[in-house]
């Protein structure tokens, strides 16, 4: 890559309108255009136009084919069209991401071991994603990492990603992300590799530096080979940092391949434990998964659940007596009944073996009945009444059916007793008392059929806590506006507003290489800033508004041009 190559002119695409540079690098520039329909901003990438010969094409539209098939990823930048421009330059569109990638948030403040756990699994779910579909990134480091609108990581970058079978990888590596086999003689790349570089990215995110760099010493290419190759990895020197993060970190960046996780989603998995031991919300690991459906019963009903179907023999002996129907709902099959004797004392037996098949009473004994009407039964008037009523009496063999009014027919008095030569006083008291305990018995009869009945009593709500809406414009903090430039000497000044100061406002700015990357960001309390040229045609800068509290905005680029 050259430092000093000036962007290229963007290209005329039809219905898109060019709004300014992004980055450059050795085989393309990143343009920011806005679409006319739908109306949005999009990373416009175009193939410099003396790359067009030999493989450089084919590596251009084999990254258009790989991030088309992996960016339906919650943590892959999406990828809208692609196509050939009217002076001949291939390009990609791309999902806009305005907030700073994660390296440069890494140099510029410190990030919560909380975020870099998440970040963590949410791009090795996505690096797993490509994995299972036969590609390898190659190039996973903090810089190819950007961050969506809602601050979601989005893994970008497929320029130099290769299948997993490819006998001769293209070249290209970043050496502080690169693992020990790839600075080999024949270089090695394989699914542990990108795990090297996932352990790397996530010790970046922790520290604000690569994992084997030396703050303040000598971090040339050769240095970083040599300790990468032989040495351990540094401590991660913050006191909220577990020990078991470093060792996943540890074992992710082994120096044998075959000492490290053996997939991404592993690494993953491991990060989520250490979530588990800080008692941090666990982040999900989004995968799809190819293989079939299995269904199984989950007690939560969320899922479908088939339950068995019982046979009931329609001849039963003896036949059931009136039943209180309560419905239940199976999927998939009609309401069933559970039938109950509705004389029967007690609760309702529990279903045996778990289903809402019909339950059948044991069989009792029953009067002889007469007749039925609207449910009621009527007795024989010529059977005297009985002065109790025996525990688990059922009525006959009427139909299921509720009354709703229940018919009281009066009851017989009893036939006077024969005459005897004894005295009628005892005789008179004991019918009397007779007639009231009768009496008595009938209201009772008669107040428990007609009451309605009690109300089931409904269960206390949980507590909950008292939790309030949050405002989501909380914590907003806007971006630079109206940047300005001009060129003294052989210096760019650049200047720009802000739009709400705050007490503790400062500013974050970094130069933007033509490599497309960002560099080294650096913190200034005046929004002005003075950037050597260094012989160049064309300087870009971003700068962001940061608050006294740490929040950052997303950046505002200004280039300036001699």
């Amino acid at each position: 890559m050259s430092s000093k190559r000036a962007p290229a002119p963007p290209p005329q695409l039809p219905g898109f309108t060019y709004q300014q540079v992004l980055g450059s690098g050795g085989f393309a520039d990143v343009y920011l255009y806005e679409q006319a329909l739908p109306r949005r901003r999009v990373a416009v990438k175009v193939l410099l136009s003396d790359k067009m010969s030999g493989g450089a094409v084919e590596q251009f539209q084999a990254e258009a084919n790989v991030m088309a098939m992996l960016s339906t990823h919650p943590a892959i930048v999406t990828i809208y069209q692609a196509g050939v421009s009217e002076d001949g330059r291939s390009y990609l569109v791309m999902e806009y991401c305005s907030k700073p990638n994660l390296q440069v948030r890494a140099r510029t403040a410190q990030i919560s071991v909380a975020e870099a756990l998440r970040v963590g699994i949410q791009v090795a779910a996505a690096v797993e994603t490509a994995h299972r579909a036969g590609i390898l990134h190659r190039d996973i480091k903090p810089a190819n990492i950007l961050v969506t609108e809602y601050n979601r990581p989005a893994l970008t970058d497929f320029g130099i990603a290769t299948t997993a079978e490819a006998s001769d990888p293209s070249t290209g590596m970043s050496i502080p992300w690169s693992p020990p086999e790839s600075f080999a003689d024949v270089p090695e790349f394989t699914v542990q590799s990108d795990v090297w570089a996932l352990g790397a990215t996530v010790f970046n995110l922790l520290t604000g530096r690569s994992p084997f760099e030396v703050p303040g010493g000598r971090n040339g290419g050769a240095e970083l080979i040599r300790r990468i190759e032989t040495e351990r990895l540094a401590p991660l020197d913050r006191a909220d940092a577990p020990a078991s993060l470093h060792a996943v970190l540890e074992r992710a960046m082994a120096k044998r391949a075959g000492d490290r996780y053996d997939s991404a989603v592993a690494f993953a998995r491991a990060l989520q434990k250490v979530q588990i031991e800080l008692a941090h919300s666990v982040t999900p690991i989004d995968i799809l998964d190819d293989a079939p459906p299995i269904e199984e019963e989950e007690e939560d009903g969320e899922l479908t659940r088939v339950r068995g179907i019982v046979s009931i023999d329609p001849q039963t002996s003896p036949a059931a007596g009136p039943t209180w129907e309560r419905n239940s709902i199976s999927a998939g099959f009609a309401p069933q009944t559970e039938v109950f004797a509705p004389g029967a004392t007690g609760s309702a037996p529990e279903a045996t073996g778990g289903t809402d098949a019909t339950m059948l009473r044991p069989p009792t004994s029953i009067p002889p009945v007469s007749a039925v009407e609207d449910g009621t039964i009527v007795r024989e008037r010529s059977t005297p009444p009985p002065t109790s009523f025996p525990t688990g009496t059922t009525g006959g063999t009427a139909q299921p059916t509720v009354s709703t009014a229940p018919t009281v027919q009066p009851v017989a008095a009893p036939p006077a007793p024969p005459a005897g030569p004894k005295s009628r006083r005892g005789l008179w008291i004991g019918l009397a008392a007779a007639a009231v305990a009768i009496a008595v018995v009938g209201v009772v009869v008669l107040a428990s059929l007609l009451a309605p009945p009690e109300p089931e009593t409904a269960p206390s709500p949980p507590a909950t806590q008292d939790v309030k809406p949050q405002d989501p414009a909380t914590g907003f903090v806007p971006a630079p506006a109206d940047g300005t430039w001009r060129i003294s000497g052989d210096d760019a000044v650049f200047a720009w507003n802000n739009p709400d100061p705050q007490t503790g406002d400062s500013y974050v700015w970094s130069r933007i290489r033509l490599d497309g990357t960002g560099g080294d960001a650096r913190n200034i309390p005046d929004p002005t800033v003075t950037v050597p040229l260094d012989g160049d045609t064309q300087a870009c800068i971003d700068v962001s508004v940061r608050r006294a509290d740490g929040a950052v905005s997303r950046a505002t680029r200004i280039c300036a041009t001699s």
